[in-house]
C-alpha cells in the first residue's frame, strides 16, 4: 500500500503543474453559444403538426357527405373544412350540432406521418391497423368514439367516428385513400 502512495504523489504533483486554468491574474476565455438547427435532425425530436380545426363551411373535396352517412348510421347536417393544404380536414356534423366524423390527411414527411398517426392511435395502447394494403397504423375505440389511423411512406389518414365501432373508421379511410389515389 505505501508503494502506492510514494507512486501516486508524483502523478498529482505534474497534473497540478500542467492545469489548463488560467492563471487568476488572467481573464478567462469566453465561449459562444450556438443556436440548434432549425430542421429537425436524425437525432432531433419532430413533432407532429396540430390538430386541425374547422374554419369553412363544406363540402369535403374527397368524401361526400352520403358516404359517410351510409357508414357512420348517422344523418349529416353539415361539413366544415380545415385550412390545411392539400387535403383540408373535414368535419361531418350531426343533427344536434356535435361532430360525429373527422377526417385528417396529412402529406409531407414520413417520420411526420407516423407521428400523426401515433398521436392519433398510440402503437403502446392500440390495436395493429394495416387496411388498405401497404398502410399501418393503429385503431382503438371506446365510450366517446373509435379512431383509425394509417400511414404510408409520407401520408396519413385518421378518421375519427363517434361510433364505438372501428369498423365504420375503417371503411372511411379505405374510401379516402381510394378516392385520393395514395
Amino acid at each position: 500500500m505505501r508503494r502506492a502512495v510514494i507512486l501516486a504523489a508524483p502523478l498529482l504533483a505534474l497534473a497540478a503543474c500542467t492545469s489548463t486554468e488560467p492563471p487568476a491574474d488572467q481573464p478567462r476565455p469566453t465561449t459562444t453559444a450556438v443556436a440548434p438547427p432549425t430542421q429537425p435532425t436524425s437525432t432531433g425530436a419532430a413533432a407532429a403538426p396540430p390538430a386541425p380545426e374547422p374554419v369553412a363551411d363544406g363540402p369535403c373535396p374527397y368524401l361526400e357527405s352520403s358516404v359517410v352517412a351510409d357508414a357512420n348510421g348517422q344523418h349529416v347536417t353539415k361539413v366544415r373544412t380545415s385550412g390545411d393544404k392539400p387535403h383540408p380536414a373535414c368535419f361531418y356534423y350531426r343533427p344536434d350540432g356535435s361532430v360525429q366524423l373527422t377526417v385528417r390527411v396529412y402529406t409531407g414527411e414520413p417520420a411526420i406521418a407516423k407521428l400523426v398517426v401515433d398521436e392519433a392511435a398510440p402503437i403502446a395502447s392500440s390495436n395493429p391497423a394495416s387496411s388498405p394494403a401497404g398502410w399501418t397504423g393503429g385503431s382503438l375505440s371506446g365510450d366517446k368514439g373509435a379512431v383509425y389511423a394509417v400511414a404510408k411512406a409520407g401520408t396519413a389518414v385518421v378518421v375519427s367516428t363517434n361510433q364505438e365501432q372501428t369498423i365504420k373508421a375503417r371503411r372511411i379511410t379505405e374510401t379516402v385513400i381510394t378516392n385520393l389515389g395514395l
